[in-house]
């Protein structure tokens, strides 16, 4: 299928036509998106381009100075002289209607997806098959069904038929099917061996309760606003990531082995992060540290925990304003370049990204915030099971 099949020549010169007599289209870019991809043909690219630039450059857009446009650039005017330009644009002025403007923009916007995918290799001719001429009732019904549809419904459309034939051809590999009995001895067996216990959280109650942080496991924490959830959160983290801490009754003890911990700021900047974590390491009153002013040994302690968070496996990412994506590309990159294995994310909240994510996963449907907090802490899961790594969360 030859790549310039999905074009609607009506939609551009109805578009080009409207850009014409009204340029003001331009300037209303949150509803309009015109491009050079909107277009096939080089004559249709300058003679929009021509308009387009005229009006970026506060000139007025009329046939006479697209004329003078081009009279400087003889290798577009040549295309426009070949293609009897004037003529052409005096029909589109012409023709042009504003008040269907809007149905044939959105036409010309889906023709250029529908092409987008074919030039990738997607077949989209059950959608819309422009080499059909002979069943009249086919072409019918995919021009009513590409004039009913948005942009959107093309892509879900699309994205649909793709999953169909995953699902035929290959195993989601975060599913999979199996029988009650299945290798069931041989857990038996390996729970002796291998109690099911994770690294300890800090606290000695919480690991009662949790079995300690285990791996492809979400521990997700609520408590409400002010009452310690970052705190409790950096305090894990540097408890899986140090292997020394200061205890009021003992001094400086050993507290097992580094393990490669990610801390997801959501809020805090880097300064906020670090005095929280030296405050917890070095047992010394943050406000203490905020203030410069020490009592006793606390700077001597407060600078051993400075050098211990230089030598410990410890990152920190800050995620003010972040997608589920954005999330899931931070932990990826750092398993993959720091071994991590224990995620602490501070904390489960929407954001505009997370919103406007969401809402075009839904198809334009707006979830309340306790769905989109459900939808984040299911993908959180999704990402522990999948990598082998236990993530801490809160909201």
């Amino acid at each position: 299928m030859a790549k310039n099949n999905y074009v609607d020549v009506a939609a551009i010169t109805q578009v080009i036509g409207c850009v014409l007599n009204n340029s003001t289209i331009l300037d209303n870019t949150d509803e309009y998106s015109i491009t050079e991809k909107d277009f096939v043909e080089d004559f249709h690219k300058i003679v929009f381009g021509s308009m387009y630039n005229l009006h970026l450059n506060n000139s007025k857009v009329t046939i006479d100075a697209i004329i003078d446009y081009l009279a400087n650039r003889p290798k577009f005017n040549a295309i426009f002289q070949q293609n009897k330009g004037i003529e052409y644009l005096v029909e589109a002025s012409e023709l042009a209607n504003i008040d269907t403007f809007n149905y044939y923009y959105n036409r010309l916007k889906k023709f250029s997806l529908l092409r987008a995918y074919d030039n990738y290799g997607v077949d989209v001719s059950f959608l819309y098959d422009p080499t059909n001429i002979l069943d009249a009732k086919k072409k019918q019904e995919q021009e009513d069904w590409i004039d009913q549809a948005t942009l959107l419904d093309i892509a879900k459309a699309v994205d649909l038929r793709i999953d169909a034939i995953r699902g035929e051809f290959a195993e989601d590999d975060l599913g999979m099917a199996y029988q009650a009995g299945d290798g069931i001895n041989e857990l038996i067996t390996d729970l002796q061996k291998h109690p099911e216990i994770g690294i300890p959280l800090y606290g000695p109650l919480i690991n009662t309760v949790t079995r300690g942080a285990r791996l492809r496991k979400l521990y997700l924490r609520s408590a409400a606003t002010g009452t310690g959830k970052t705190r409790s959160m950096i305090a894990d983290a540097c408890n899986f990531a140090c292997d020394r801490i200061y205890h009021n009754d003992w001094g400086w003890i050993t507290n097992g082995l580094k393990q490669p911990t990610l801390f997801i700021a959501t809020e805090q900047d880097k300064s906020e992060v670090q005095t929280m974590m030296l405050s917890f390491l070095s047992n010394v009153n943050e406000t203490h540290i905020l203030d410069g002013r020490y009592e006793d040994d606390e700077l001597e302690r407060v600078k051993e925990a400075a050098r211990i968070l230089q030598n410990s496996p410890l990152w920190i990412e800050e995620l003010p304003d972040f997608s589920l994506q954005d999330v899931e590309n931070k932990i990826k990159r750092h398993i993959r370049d720091n071994g991590v294995k224990y995620v602490a994310f501070d904390y489960l909240q929407t954001s505009l990204k997370i919103l406007e994510e969401i809402t075009h996963k839904s198809g334009g449907v707006r979830l309340r915030e306790d769905n989109i907090l459900f939808m984040l802490s299911a993908r959180l899961k999704d990402l522990a099971n999948k990598y082998g790594i236990f993530i801490l969360t809160a909201t």
